[in-house]
């Protein structure tokens, strides 16, 4: 018989959702008053959006923001596929463990300690703090994370495959190109999202190694959050969740359409 799970996990799941998305939409509500308070909502407006719009030196922080995010996801996807397969093929049990130890240290770690790490390394070698700090700091906090995303998937491949492809003459290229990368695809795609997601939403690391007039829209935020609430920013983060829901879905749909296709080619 099948057991009733009653209204108790619904109702906790309600209550857990309504937590998380009630200040969500409340912010979003007020991004469209014509007031400038966010409390007694005046009218509705579009005059905070166009106030966004017209914010060239926003306009060029959100830009500075993809940009690091891309091209950091990119490059530790890189570095991470690549230490991934090294840590794979080490046959020391105690040196496997160890090197994921190592690899989770700056997951585990504050985000304050590592930026506030990062400042100091750079600041003794002589970097300038801007860009390429930026840059390096995100790149360097998301490599752990391609490297768990990437290894799972290492590890449930048969070794069978690769010596099949060995017997049947593959070279190394061949068999990184043609056998692993195809069959880890779903860890890098996993782990290219999730280190996009942690760059755009890193504000402690970011804060402490930015500079000589670079920011990045998390920074920007704080800053303007702590001149005084302007109804502006809630704007600008309603345009943000509506762009991430966006990405969200179309990745869904993205997923399920694979999901069919592989579906379809084992059926035939």
């Amino acid at each position: 018989m099948k057991k009733k799970n009653g209204l108790g996990p619904k109702l906790y799941l309600a209550i857990v959702f309504v937590i998380l998305y009630a200040p969500i939409f409340y912010l979003m509500v007020y991004s469209f008053s014509s007031g400038e308070k966010m409390y007694n909502f005046e009218g509705f407006t579009l005059k905070h959006y166009k106030e966004v719009l017209q914010d060239t030196r926003l306009l060029i922080i959100v830009l500075n923001t993809l940009v690091i995010a891309l091209l950091s996801a990119a490059l530790s996807t890189i570095l991470g596929i690549c230490g991934a397969l090294a840590i794979y093929y080490v046959r020391n049990l105690r040196t496997q463990n160890a090197l994921l130890t190592l690899n989770n240290v700056l997951i585990v770690s504050s985000d304050v300690v590592i930026g506030a790490s990062f400042l100091i390394l750079f600041t003794i070698v002589g970097v300038k703090l801007g860009f390429i700090s930026v840059l390096l700091s995100h790149i360097a906090f998301s490599v752990p994370i391609v490297v768990l995303m990437v290894l799972p998937k290492l590890n449930e491949m048969s070794p069978t495959l690769i010596d099949a492809a060995r017997d049947l003459g593959a070279s190394r290229w061949d068999i990184l190109s043609k056998v692993i990368l195809p069959f880890i695809t779903p860890g890098i795609f996993a782990g290219f999202f999730m280190a996009l997601t942690y760059s755009l939403d890193d504000f402690a690391v970011t804060f402490f190694v930015t500079g000589n007039g670079f920011s990045t829209l998390s920074v920007e935020i704080y800053s303007r959050a702590r001149q005084g609430i302007s109804l502006s920013i809630n704007a600008l983060s309603t345009l943000i969740f509506f762009a991430t829901m966006i990405m969200v879905i179309g990745y869904y749909f993205i997923a399920k359409r694979n999901q069919r296709g592989a579906g379809m080619g084992v059926g035939k």
